[in-house]
Protein backbone atom coordinates (compact mmCIF):
# COMPACT_ATOMS: atom_id res chain seq x y z
CA UNK A 1 0.00 0.00 0.00
CA UNK A 2 1.90 3.48 -1.40
CA UNK A 3 1.09 6.27 1.04
CA UNK A 4 -0.52 9.11 -0.42
CA UNK A 5 -0.49 12.44 0.11
CA UNK A 6 -3.44 14.78 -1.14
CA UNK A 7 -1.90 18.13 -2.15
CA UNK A 8 -3.95 19.79 1.28
CA UNK A 9 -1.98 18.13 3.57
CA UNK A 10 1.29 18.70 2.11
CA UNK A 11 4.08 16.16 3.68
CA UNK A 12 1.53 14.60 6.12
CA UNK A 13 0.16 10.97 4.76
CA UNK A 14 -3.30 9.45 4.02
CA UNK A 15 -4.13 5.62 4.83
CA UNK A 16 -6.78 3.76 4.56
CA UNK A 17 -7.02 1.57 7.17
CA UNK A 18 -9.89 -0.74 6.33
CA UNK A 19 -7.60 -3.43 5.00
CA UNK A 20 -6.26 -3.56 8.34
CA UNK A 21 -9.62 -3.16 10.18
CA UNK A 22 -10.45 -6.41 7.81
CA UNK A 23 -7.96 -8.37 7.61
CA UNK A 24 -7.76 -8.13 4.53
CA UNK A 25 -4.51 -6.05 3.77
CA UNK A 26 -3.44 -6.28 7.57
CA UNK A 27 0.42 -5.93 6.83
CA UNK A 28 0.69 -3.98 3.72
CA UNK A 29 -1.43 -0.99 6.26
CA UNK A 30 1.20 -2.34 8.74
CA UNK A 31 4.52 -1.13 6.11
CA UNK A 32 2.32 2.11 5.35
CA UNK A 33 2.78 2.73 9.25
CA UNK A 34 5.86 1.73 9.13
CA UNK A 35 6.88 4.28 6.97
CA UNK A 36 4.94 7.26 7.94
CA UNK A 37 5.80 6.73 11.36
CA UNK A 38 9.50 6.95 10.61
CA UNK A 39 9.58 10.35 9.43
CA UNK A 40 6.37 12.92 10.03
CA UNK A 41 5.13 10.98 12.69
CA UNK A 42 1.20 12.57 11.75
CA UNK A 43 -0.99 10.65 9.89
CA UNK A 44 -4.59 11.12 8.40
CA UNK A 45 -6.62 7.39 8.67
CA UNK A 46 -10.04 7.15 6.30
CA UNK A 47 -12.18 3.89 6.66
CA UNK A 48 -11.36 4.19 10.55
CA UNK A 49 -14.57 2.68 11.75
CA UNK A 50 -16.38 5.70 13.79
CA UNK A 51 -19.54 6.48 13.13
CA UNK A 52 -19.97 9.93 11.88
CA UNK A 53 -23.45 9.97 13.85
CA UNK A 54 -21.64 9.55 16.90
CA UNK A 55 -18.73 12.19 16.34
CA UNK A 56 -21.54 14.59 15.52
CA UNK A 57 -23.22 13.71 18.55
CA UNK A 58 -20.32 13.82 21.09
CA UNK A 59 -18.73 17.29 19.06
CA UNK A 60 -22.60 18.82 19.88
CA UNK A 61 -22.27 17.21 23.38
CA UNK A 62 -19.22 18.46 24.21
CA UNK A 63 -19.77 21.97 23.46
CA UNK A 64 -23.12 22.27 25.29
CA UNK A 65 -20.90 21.19 28.38
CA UNK A 66 -17.98 24.09 27.56
CA UNK A 67 -20.65 26.71 26.69
CA UNK A 68 -22.11 26.75 30.36
CA UNK A 69 -21.01 29.39 32.85
CA UNK A 70 -17.77 28.63 34.49
CA UNK A 71 -19.32 28.12 38.12
CA UNK A 72 -21.59 25.37 36.43
CA UNK A 73 -18.61 23.63 35.15
CA UNK A 74 -16.45 23.99 38.44
CA UNK A 75 -18.86 21.58 40.04
CA UNK A 76 -17.07 18.58 38.08
CA UNK A 77 -13.53 20.27 38.26
CA UNK A 78 -9.85 18.32 37.82
CA UNK A 79 -9.68 15.76 40.04
CA UNK A 80 -6.20 14.39 41.20
CA UNK A 81 -6.87 11.11 39.47
CA UNK A 82 -7.59 13.59 36.26
CA UNK A 83 -10.86 13.24 35.99
CA UNK A 84 -13.14 16.19 35.02
CA UNK A 85 -13.28 19.92 34.02
CA UNK A 86 -10.20 20.82 33.71
CA UNK A 87 -9.89 24.87 33.40
CA UNK A 88 -8.03 27.80 31.13
CA UNK A 89 -4.90 28.16 32.45
CA UNK A 90 -4.13 24.55 34.14
CA UNK A 91 -1.80 23.27 31.49
CA UNK A 92 0.98 24.51 30.33
CA UNK A 93 3.42 22.77 27.48
CA UNK A 94 6.48 24.13 28.69
CA UNK A 95 8.43 25.54 31.83
CA UNK A 96 8.48 28.66 30.62
CA UNK A 97 5.60 29.04 28.30
CA UNK A 98 2.41 30.76 28.99
CA UNK A 99 -0.82 28.78 29.86
CA UNK A 100 -2.71 26.77 27.12
CA UNK A 101 -6.16 29.29 25.65
CA UNK A 102 -8.07 26.00 25.84
CA UNK A 103 -10.50 23.78 28.89
CA UNK A 104 -10.45 20.04 28.69
CA UNK A 105 -13.24 17.79 30.03
CA UNK A 106 -11.31 14.07 30.80
CA UNK A 107 -12.73 10.82 31.46
CA UNK A 108 -11.02 7.37 31.44
CA UNK A 109 -12.94 3.69 30.97
CA UNK A 110 -15.92 2.48 33.08
CA UNK A 111 -17.88 -0.40 33.04
CA UNK A 112 -21.58 -0.86 32.32
CA UNK A 113 -22.48 -0.29 36.22
CA UNK A 114 -19.97 2.94 36.06
CA UNK A 115 -17.08 1.10 38.19
CA UNK A 116 -13.47 2.42 37.41
CA UNK A 117 -10.28 0.83 38.37
CA UNK A 118 -8.33 3.05 40.80
CA UNK A 119 -5.11 1.08 41.52
CA UNK A 120 -2.93 3.65 39.66
CA UNK A 121 -2.56 7.62 40.32
CA UNK A 122 -4.25 8.21 36.94
CA UNK A 123 -6.83 6.30 37.43
CA UNK A 124 -10.23 6.91 39.19
CA UNK A 125 -13.44 7.30 39.44
CA UNK A 126 -15.33 9.68 36.39
CA UNK A 127 -16.49 12.94 37.50
CA UNK A 128 -19.99 13.85 34.98
CA UNK A 129 -21.64 16.57 34.61
CA UNK A 130 -25.61 16.89 35.04
CA UNK A 131 -26.52 19.50 33.28
CA UNK A 132 -26.03 18.27 29.55
CA UNK A 133 -28.17 15.07 28.56
CA UNK A 134 -26.52 12.03 27.58
CA UNK A 135 -22.74 13.30 28.22
CA UNK A 136 -21.79 10.48 30.39
CA UNK A 137 -23.43 7.53 27.80
CA UNK A 138 -22.25 9.40 24.09
CA UNK A 139 -18.75 10.24 26.12
CA UNK A 140 -18.40 6.48 26.97
CA UNK A 141 -19.50 5.08 23.87
CA UNK A 142 -17.04 7.27 21.47
CA UNK A 143 -14.30 6.55 23.98
CA UNK A 144 -14.79 2.73 23.32
CA UNK A 145 -15.05 3.42 19.80
CA UNK A 146 -12.15 5.45 19.37
CA UNK A 147 -9.94 2.85 21.85
CA UNK A 148 -10.93 0.44 18.89
CA UNK A 149 -9.27 2.30 16.62
CA UNK A 150 -6.35 2.31 18.71
CA UNK A 151 -6.31 -1.31 19.24
CA UNK A 152 -6.17 -1.20 15.55
CA UNK A 153 -3.39 0.80 14.63
CA UNK A 154 -0.92 -0.66 17.59
CA UNK A 155 -1.78 -4.11 15.41
CA UNK A 156 -0.42 -2.12 12.47
CA UNK A 157 2.35 -1.15 14.42
CA UNK A 158 3.73 -4.28 15.55
CA UNK A 159 3.13 -5.76 12.05
CA UNK A 160 5.29 -2.55 10.12
CA UNK A 161 8.16 -3.36 12.86
CA UNK A 162 7.99 -7.35 11.95
CA UNK A 163 6.27 -7.84 15.07
CA UNK A 164 3.25 -10.48 16.16
CA UNK A 165 0.69 -8.19 15.74
CA UNK A 166 -0.75 -8.08 19.63
CA UNK A 167 2.91 -7.22 20.44
CA UNK A 168 2.06 -4.22 22.08
CA UNK A 169 -1.66 -5.39 23.58
CA UNK A 170 -0.29 -8.08 25.31
CA UNK A 171 -0.62 -6.20 28.45
CA UNK A 172 -3.22 -7.76 30.91
CA UNK A 173 -3.96 -4.75 32.52
CA UNK A 174 -6.51 -2.41 31.32
CA UNK A 175 -4.95 0.30 29.17
CA UNK A 176 -4.22 3.67 30.77
CA UNK A 177 -6.09 5.47 28.53
CA UNK A 178 -7.57 8.94 28.82
CA UNK A 179 -10.16 10.32 26.88
CA UNK A 180 -10.55 14.38 26.29
CA UNK A 181 -12.91 17.26 25.11
CA UNK A 182 -10.57 20.08 24.15
CA UNK A 183 -12.12 23.62 23.98
CA UNK A 184 -10.09 26.55 22.25
CA UNK A 185 -11.90 29.66 22.18
CA UNK A 186 -10.98 32.22 19.59
CA UNK A 187 -7.97 33.34 20.23
CA UNK A 188 -7.38 36.98 19.61
CA UNK A 189 -4.17 38.28 17.99
CA UNK A 190 -1.60 37.29 20.42
CA UNK A 191 0.27 39.68 22.66
CA UNK A 192 3.62 37.60 22.88
CA UNK A 193 4.72 35.10 20.22
CA UNK A 194 4.50 31.96 22.18
CA UNK A 195 1.32 32.49 23.18
CA UNK A 196 -0.57 29.42 21.84
CA UNK A 197 -4.08 27.86 21.99
CA UNK A 198 -1.78 24.38 22.52
CA UNK A 199 1.51 25.40 22.87
CA UNK A 200 4.49 23.80 20.76
CA UNK A 201 4.82 19.73 22.28
CA UNK A 202 5.18 16.23 22.23
CA UNK A 203 2.48 14.12 23.58
CA UNK A 204 3.13 12.00 26.59
CA UNK A 205 2.53 8.55 26.00
CA UNK A 206 2.08 5.77 23.32
CA UNK A 207 -0.28 6.96 20.51
CA UNK A 208 -3.41 9.66 20.22
CA UNK A 209 -6.33 9.44 18.45
CA UNK A 210 -7.92 12.60 17.27
CA UNK A 211 -11.03 13.88 15.64
CA UNK A 212 -10.40 17.64 14.95
CA UNK A 213 -13.62 19.63 13.55
CA UNK A 214 -13.63 22.08 10.68
CA UNK A 215 -11.96 25.05 12.48
CA UNK A 216 -8.49 24.25 11.49
CA UNK A 217 -5.75 25.68 13.57
CA UNK A 218 -3.50 22.56 14.23
CA UNK A 219 0.15 22.46 13.35
CA UNK A 220 3.00 20.02 13.06
CA UNK A 221 6.72 20.53 12.82
CA UNK A 222 8.21 19.22 9.59
CA UNK A 223 11.92 17.55 9.71
CA UNK A 224 13.28 20.97 8.70
CA UNK A 225 12.01 22.57 11.92
CA UNK A 226 9.25 24.93 9.76
CA UNK A 227 5.53 24.62 10.58
CA UNK A 228 2.97 23.81 8.38
CA UNK A 229 -0.87 22.99 8.75
CA UNK A 230 -2.81 20.07 9.58
CA UNK A 231 -5.99 20.79 8.11
CA UNK A 232 -9.22 19.13 8.54
CA UNK A 233 -10.03 16.40 6.31
CA UNK A 234 -13.84 15.14 6.06
CA UNK A 235 -14.54 11.68 7.25
CA UNK A 236 -10.70 11.20 8.52
CA UNK A 237 -8.95 10.81 12.58
CA UNK A 238 -5.44 12.63 12.45
CA UNK A 239 -3.11 10.44 14.54
CA UNK A 240 0.21 10.70 15.56
CA UNK A 241 3.27 9.12 17.65
CA UNK A 242 3.27 9.35 21.29
CA UNK A 243 6.79 10.12 23.38
CA UNK A 244 6.37 6.30 25.18
CA UNK A 245 6.01 4.71 21.60
CA UNK A 246 9.19 6.78 20.38
CA UNK A 247 10.94 5.31 23.24
CA UNK A 248 9.50 1.63 22.78
CA UNK A 249 11.30 1.61 19.38
CA UNK A 250 14.29 3.28 20.15
CA UNK A 251 13.44 5.95 18.23
CA UNK A 252 12.94 4.49 15.27
CA UNK A 253 8.87 5.92 15.39
CA UNK A 254 9.14 9.66 15.42
CA UNK A 255 6.76 11.90 18.38
CA UNK A 256 6.62 14.98 16.32
CA UNK A 257 6.35 18.94 17.94
CA UNK A 258 2.77 20.19 17.33
CA UNK A 259 0.71 23.23 18.29
CA UNK A 260 -2.69 24.64 18.08
CA UNK A 261 -3.54 28.61 16.84
CA UNK A 262 -7.05 29.10 16.84
CA UNK A 263 -7.44 32.56 14.96
CA UNK A 264 -10.34 31.57 12.82
CA UNK A 265 -12.77 34.06 14.98
CA UNK A 266 -14.83 30.88 16.17
CA UNK A 267 -14.82 27.99 18.83
CA UNK A 268 -13.18 24.95 18.28
CA UNK A 269 -13.36 21.53 19.56
CA UNK A 270 -11.52 18.31 19.11
CA UNK A 271 -12.23 14.77 20.36
CA UNK A 272 -9.07 12.83 21.92
CA UNK A 273 -8.14 9.50 23.02
CA UNK A 274 -4.64 9.47 24.54
CA UNK A 275 -3.99 5.64 24.20
CA UNK A 276 -1.70 3.98 26.55
CA UNK A 277 -1.06 0.60 27.65
CA UNK A 278 -1.37 -1.36 31.30
CA UNK A 279 0.26 0.78 33.94
CA UNK A 280 2.85 -2.01 34.57
CA UNK A 281 3.89 -2.36 30.52
CA UNK A 282 7.44 -2.17 30.79
CA UNK A 283 8.46 0.14 27.72
CA UNK A 284 11.81 -1.40 26.82
CA UNK A 285 13.35 -0.66 23.30
CA UNK A 286 15.23 -4.15 23.22
CA UNK A 287 11.66 -5.87 23.35
CA UNK A 288 11.39 -4.43 19.45
CA UNK A 289 14.83 -3.78 18.59
CA UNK A 290 16.58 -7.20 19.90
CA UNK A 291 19.38 -7.01 23.00
CA UNK A 292 22.07 -6.66 19.98
CA UNK A 293 20.57 -2.78 19.22
CA UNK A 294 22.35 0.28 19.71
CA UNK A 295 22.25 1.66 23.51
CA UNK A 296 18.05 2.59 23.48
CA UNK A 297 16.83 4.89 27.11
CA UNK A 298 16.49 2.65 30.26
CA UNK A 299 12.93 0.61 30.59
CA UNK A 300 10.41 2.16 32.68
CA UNK A 301 7.03 1.30 33.09
CA UNK A 302 4.18 3.17 31.61
CA UNK A 303 2.48 4.27 34.63
CA UNK A 304 5.67 5.74 36.43
CA UNK A 305 6.59 7.29 33.01
CA UNK A 306 3.39 8.96 32.70
CA UNK A 307 3.27 10.39 36.54
CA UNK A 308 6.44 12.29 35.76
CA UNK A 309 5.21 13.94 33.40
CA UNK A 310 1.92 15.10 34.79
CA UNK A 311 3.28 16.25 37.21
CA UNK A 312 5.23 18.90 34.82
CA UNK A 313 2.40 19.96 33.10
CA UNK A 314 -0.60 20.31 35.17
CA UNK A 315 -0.77 23.15 37.67
CA UNK A 316 -3.46 21.13 39.67
CA UNK A 317 -1.04 18.10 40.60
CA UNK A 318 1.22 20.38 42.02
CA UNK A 319 -1.27 22.32 44.18
CA UNK A 320 -3.10 19.60 45.40
CA UNK A 321 -0.26 17.62 46.86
Amino acid sequence: MALTYPRDTGMIPVIDIGPLRDGSGAREVGKALHQASQTVGFIYVTNHGIPDDLIKRAHETALAFFRQPEEVKERVAISQSHRGWLQMGGASMGDDMPYDLKESFLWGTEDSAGNTPTEHPLRGANIWPDGVADFRDISNTYFDQAHVVAYDLMRGFALGLGLDENFFLSSPAQPLSRASYVYYPSQPAPSRNDQFGAGPHTDFGVLTVLYQDAIGGLQVQDMAGSWIDAPPMDGTLVINVGDLLERWTGGAYRSTPHRVINESGHERLSLVLAYDPGPDTIIDAHQVLGTTAAPVEEPISCGDYLVRRFERAFAYRRTQQ
